[in-house]
């Protein structure tokens, strides 16, 4: 910025009336007054607010003197500007001052009304609006046309009503006028005319593949201390990606810690999938080069980027919208209609409307049906509100940090993911027995009980292969402790676990006891003698309470000190009981209190003049002036749950050396994947949560955490047999299956169930765990590329319009269909199946759908519909009732024929547990191609020793006409039946060892 600019911005403030509203904080700290958040702790107030924003002389007098204090050549200005305007502005001066007129509005016709007296929020330039396009100019209370007017901006009320929906923030009655009604929901009353400028672009440079751009604040936005020149740096990553970063060149401000983003450009980019263009009128276009279409286009004098709040609106190219998480919400966020998401990690059951564990700022985006995608990250963890909206176009509304945003080019869905994982982390690769089927319950109670559980399961032979405890194992609720009265057996259980292949993850909750004696309980006393649990605004810990008896605190897992003392509990607690994982529940973080015991001090970062969601910040959470080592509670609240897994991954690797860890988390942000896992926290017993957590499982798998899954049966309330036997079926095709409820609830294992739910648990965990190998090789290629495991049905059919619409329905990778019943009282089931031949895993029947159509399969109540896709091929093996057993068992090949007999699949092979094999190539990869009535396999990686397993039976579908001979390696055998009803052609006794080429050929 010029040595001009502060004396400019005096005179425009001066001669506007609002000498002292919303000055800049650089300016400010410059003449003696401090802003820093650290001051709002101790209730320092430098501003006061009513409908303007005032500075108050009584707090900061040097800053008055400092500012009446101008050199003469700004008086001088001044003058020639007052002089020669006083004409320019004689009718405006009038129009402002003059006695209100109450308008008299015509419901039909009340955004065509002129009247001079309100030109200014009633002109063309906000006529032209249409109200699906209007951009809120005042989302903070009050809402009033006098607060709209002082922001330049434009006010229109509809006239019309809705009735059952209450004031809200952005849909309140206007108490300064008579006769007004409730906007339609979200439509904004005050809003941004075609003519608003707040900032305006002074200043491009270009560089060869960078633009830095000056941008100088021309008018007060409303908000709190307006950033008066911000930077906007725009570069070119690589061909796919852009990033685009408005900042304060003159003020630090928080920028996320973590994760560390893979933000390295290229030193050259020859095929850029896009353009980058600032228009006259100050417009920026990130546009795809081959289509010309616009992939994220803002108009730069619209930003509103002051201390506590940020604002971008951004025009979507369509209005199929995925992502934005977490919510209970369906897998398509269109843009159809307005609505609302915020990113707050809080412990809220899942219910609609809300924010609930997670927050994911991150959208993908569909430009055309012919699959042309792209992808939208904000790389900002405060507290925020994502609008949607159905012009159709976004709005990041943000209140605090910095505006980073990574575009990403694609082009198809698969790729945009692919890109994003790349930027924050690619998901780890977990062990093959986290694959496996985990029974938990809160309220066993006792080992006795537990075991009752473990047994009859064992006893039905229901593939599973991990037990988990929640609280009530712990010795009152406290962490690194168990029940020595009522689990007082629990290690021995553990290690007979070990010894029949099965496996044990306690639940680690972040909250530790703070009401012990001294010496009673190692965890508070080494915690605070490291001095690691999270502050109060005066330096002392923060006390709260969750489970624990009396009170609780929080390890500061931003500290470098706190891996010391975790890994210190972890190593302590192994010895004790030798777990296999961690599951860290109550991480948001989740507070029994809104607050501390004490409260929470009266300050703008407890209530910020904007607050998303309309819910206080300490909503059962900390305060947000908590002190971490990384900064205030404020602005990493959502970085709570991740921090926590970053600790937690290294505590794990330390006490399991050489063994990939096992974390499930509530709490998630951008980057998670990479160190942990999800589930969806507190479901609900019933149909409708059953149906959300197929859109669930598949946003989280954009959101690069592929190991996820609901509560299988549910949480909250009680089950039902029908319900938990389809939910059964279904959870048996999460990527996480655990099947979990509360301690008021009844028992809903499957066998405490009936033979209903058993059989119908037991027959699809038998078909997961026989697809294990296909389902592994999934995960080894979101770990290498970034791919997803579960996707929609669009990923791999870009080009079919009904595809886009269905979340009912969801693949395992490319290859292996899930078509689960989701609806009470069904014996059928309707498919949607994408064209191409499908094929049914349980009995070898088939379906064409020439260009996509609906089928009616049948869907008894102990079954579910799993089908593969023509032209891909998957290695299966028997199932047996644990991982490590079926493990063990050689591979039979499936292999589905597309029209053109045509098909190709892979298989990932290793230890299934080393931590390191992709790194040392301890490990095997195969290809495998079919076509001219030829089968290859291919070892492209052997590096892993498989104990002589052999491929040993091969099925092959869509064999159109009865093979008259068939040879392995050249070599004819005759261990071969065909069916010609199914046209399949199936081969025993191959016995091939992979690590050398298989050719099989049947003629």
């Amino acid at each position: 910025m010029s040595q001009n600019g502060p004396k400019i911005f005096i005179i425009y403030r001066i001669f506007t009336g609002k000498m002292f509203d919303s000055m800049p904080k650089k300016w400010l700290s410059d003449r003696g007054a401090s802003t820093s958040r650290a001051e709002y702790s101790d209730n320092i107030e430098l501003f006061s607010r009513e409908d303007t924003l005032v500075l108050n002389p009584s707090k900061s007098p040097k800053t008055q003197n400092a500012c009446l204090k101008l050199s003469l050549f700004s008086l001088i200005l001044l003058l020639i500007i007052a002089i020669s305007g006083i004409f320019l502005i004689k009718f405006s001066y009038n129009a402002i001052h003059l006695p209100p007129v109450e308008p008299q509005v015509d419901d039909s016709v009340s955004d065509l009304i002129f009247d001079p007296i309100n030109e200014r929020i009633t002109g063309p330039q906000c006529r032209d609006i249409e109200p699906n396009a209007r951009f809120d100019c005042n989302p903070d209370e009050p809402i009033s046309q006098d607060i709209c007017q002082k922001r330049g901006c434009c006010w229109s009320q509809t006239g019309r009503t809705v009735p059952t929906q209450p004031p809200t923030k952005t849909s309140a009655i206007n108490k300064s006028a008579t006769n007004v009604t409730v906007p339609p929901l979200d439509v904004p009353y005050c809003y941004f005319g075609s003519d608003y400028t707040g900032y305006r672009v002074t200043n491009i440079e270009k560089y060869l593949y960078r633009t830095v751009v000056t941008l100088n604040r021309t008018q007060p936005s409303g908000f709190i201390r307006d950033a008066p020149t911000l930077k906007l740096e725009i570069t070119e990553i690589n061909d796919n990606s852009v990033r685009i970063k408005f900042y304060d060149p003159f003020e630090r401000r928080y920028e996320v810690p973590i994760p560390v983003l893979n933000v390295t450009p290229q030193k050259t980019i020859d095929n850029s999938l896009f353009t980058v263009k600032i228009t006259a009128n100050g417009v920026l276009v990130i546009a795809r080069r081959r289509t010309s279409v616009p992939v994220f286009q803002t108009d730069l004098k619209r930003l509103i980027f002051s201390d506590q709040f940020l604002q971008l609106s951004s025009n979507l190219p369509n209005d199929y919208v995925y992502g934005i998480g977490e919510h209970k919400d369906g897998f398509r966020k269109s843009a159809k209609q307005w609505k609302r998401y915020t990113l707050f990690n809080r412990d809220q059951y899942p219910v609609e409307n809300k924010n609930l564990y997670s927050s994911h700022p991150f959208y993908l985006s569909v430009e055309d049906m012919n699959g042309n995608s792209n992808g939208v990250f904000l790389f900002n963890s405060n507290a925020m509100d994502v609008i949607l909206q159905p012009k159709p176009a976004i709005t990041w509304r943000t209140i605090g940090g910095i505006l980073d945003f990574y575009v990403f080019l694609g082009p198809k869905p698969q790729d945009v993911i692919r890109q994003y994982t790349e930027l924050i982390g690619l998901p780890s690769l977990p062990p093959y027995w986290a694959l496996g089927f985990h029974i938990c319950r809160f309220g066993y109670r006792s080992l006795d009980n537990m075991l009752t559980v473990f047994n009859r399961t064992r006893d039905a032979k229901i593939p599973f292969d991990v037990q988990w405890n929640d609280i009530d194992a712990m010795s009152a609720n406290k962490d690194f402790t168990y029940d020595v009265k009522n689990f007082a057996k629990l290690p021995q259980f553990v290690q007979n676990l070990h010894k029949i292949g099965m496996k044990y993850i306690p639940m680690i909750d972040p909250g530790i006891s703070a009401a012990e004696k001294r010496g009673s309980y190692p965890p508070f006393d080494i915690g605070m003698d490291l001095n690691i649990f999270v502050k109060n605004s005066t330096g002392q810990p923060f006390i709260g309470k969750v489970w624990t008896g009396k009170s609780t605190v929080w390890p500061d897992f931003t500290d470098p000190k706190t891996q010391i003392y975790w890994t210190q509990m972890f190593a302590k607690y192994h010895k004790e009981i030798e777990f296999d994982g961690a599951w860290i529940d109550m991480n948001e973080p989740s507070n029994f209190l809104d607050g501390s015991s004490d409260g929470c001090p009266q300050n703008r970062l407890e209530s910020p003049q904007y607050t998303p969601g309309g819910e206080p910040l300490r909503t059962k959470t900390m305060c947000m002036n908590a002190r971490q080592y990384a900064g205030l509670h404020y602005d990493l609240h959502n970085l709570y749950g991740i921090s926590e897994a970053v600790v937690t991954n290294i505590a794990l690797r330390t006490v399991r050396p050489n063994q990939r860890p096992v974390i499930i988390s509530r709490s998630t942000f951008a980057g998670h994947g990479k160190y942990a896992s999800h589930w969806d926290g507190d479901i609900v017993a019933n149909w409708e949560s059953m149906r959300w957590s197929i859109p669930s499982i598949l946003n989280f798998n954009l959101f690069g955490i592929p190991l996820v899954g609901a509560d299988i049966c549910g949480f909250n309330g009680n089950t039902t047999e029908e319900l938990c036997a389809r939910w059964s079926a279904l959870g048996a095709f999460y990527p996480f299956s655990r099947n979990h409820n509360s301690d008021d609830c009844i028992d809903q294992d499957p066998v405490s169930l009936g033979p209903t739910v058993t059989a119908a648990a037991k027959r699809a965990l038998e078909m997961r765990y026989s697809l294990l190998p296909y389902f592994y090789t999934l995960f080894f290629r979101a770990h290498t590329t970034g791919d997803t495991v579960v996707r929609p049905l669009f990923f791999e059919f870009p080009t079919d319009p009904n595809s886009y619409e269905i979340e009912t329905q969801f693949l395992w990778g490319p290859a292996v269909m899930v078509v689960p019943t989701l609806h009470q009282n069904m014996t059928f089931v309707n498919a949607y199946l994408p064209p191409g031949i499908w094929y049914d895993l349980r009995n070898h029947s088939s379906y064409e759908a020439r260009s996509g159509q609906y089928f009616t399969l049948d869907s008894p109540l102990t079954d579910i519909n799993v089908l593969l896709r023509s032209g891909h091929i998957v290695v299966t093996q028997t199932p047996e009732v644990t991982t490590a057993d079926t493990r063990k068992g050689d591979f039979i090949m499936i292999v589905g024929l597309d029209a053109e007999s045509k098909a190709n699949g892979s298989l990932y092979w290793d230890s299934g547990d080393g931590l390191d094999n992709i790194l040392l190539r301890e490990f095997n990869l195969f290809e495998f191609s079919a076509q001219k009535n030829e089968l290859i396999s291919t070892p492209k990686v052997f590096g892993y020793d498989m104990n002589g397993q052999k491929l040993t039976k091969c099925v092959i579908l869509g064999v159109k006409d009865k093979p008259n001979s068939v040879s392995i390696n050249s070599v004819p055998t005759s261990r071969f039946s065909y069916d010609k009803n199914l046209n399949r052609l199936t081969i025993d006794s191959i016995n091939a060892v992979l690590s050398k080429k298989v050719t099989i050929v049947w003629k």
